[in-house]
């Protein structure tokens, strides 16, 4: 379901539980990565910024966008979004759906590493709401270099984990074709993540949450309510951070990843 080629994509979020959605382009240091799709909105009246990473729906958008797999350009690109949306005090919304970064020679000569782990600094010292949503795949740095924030949602059946399961099993049993198995361990899906308290809300999807199909209106239901449903606790949680003052969003920020695992 998480990988269902039907589901929606950062992109058709940014066209209904947004609006006015305005895209910015570039990272000013290299190029402008496709993968990574940034700009400004408005959420039910409010101000927001943007952030979401976007597969494609044929062959050809899916090279354009690189899978969805961003390269450095792109992780920087959300970055000096995420910055102005700081200075003029815009609540920060990131939207994760990707296998991972892209793992190409050339990525890495840009610093693909370096990108991924300075964002992961500089979310975590930002001083405006981030909340972030899990829509569909959640894989490895690729994810988590947006996925710094207040509040985590997740969608029913959306993934999140360290790697892919294909990754996974070919690691430790030289065989891809055991992701079932390594699924199992990685304890990848909502219910699990929720009782480890890496995500903070699941958002339901009572019906297979596909893009509604042109004379079906059971389709076009389903997507509308659940498309409400999510748009309703982005809402919510935006509106309850917003209340908080910059010092404390910080220091609750920290604490929340500080105290993810355990040591034994």
């Amino acid at each position: 379901m998480a990988r269902h080629p039907e589901r929606p994509y950062a992109m058709d979020l940014f066209t209904t539980v947004f609006s006015d959605f305005i895209e910015v382009h570039g990272d000013r240091r290299f190029a402008d990565d496709p993968a990574m799709v940034t700009g400004f909105a408005r959420l039910d009246g409010r101000e927001v910024c943007v952030v979401g990473q976007q597969k494609g729906r044929d062959i050809n958008e899916r090279r354009h966008r690189n899978f969805a797999m961003p390269k450095p350009e792109g992780y920087r690109k959300a970055l000096r979004v995420m910055r102005m949306a700081e200075k003029f005090g815009r609540p920060i919304v990131t939207i994760i759906d990707t296998p991972g970064a892209y793992p190409g020679i050339d990525a890495e000569e840009r610093g693909q590493a370096e990108a991924i782990a300075f964002n992961l600094r500089e979310m975590a010292l930002l001083k405006v709401p981030v909340v972030v949503v899990v829509l569909g795949e959640g894989g490895s740095g690729g994810a988590l270099a947006i996925g710094i924030g207040d509040r985590v949602l997740m969608m029913e059946n959306a993934v999140y984990s360290v790697i892919t399961p294909e990754g996974c099993a070919a690691i430790l049993w030289k065989d891809a074709g055991r992701a079932p198995d390594a699924a199992e361990g990685l304890k990848l899906t909502a219910d699990s993540l929720k009782k480890f308290d890496i995500v903070d809300e699941i958002v339901p999807e009572p019906e297979p949450w596909r893009m509604p199909v042109e004379g079906d209106d059971a389709s076009r239901v389903a997507f509308d309510n659940i498309a409400e449903t999510l748009k309703k606790r982005i809402v919510a949680t935006v509106d309850a951070l917003s209340a908080k003052d910059p010092k404390t969003l910080t220091e609750d920020r920290y604490k929340k990843f500080r105290k993810m695992g355990a040591w034994v």
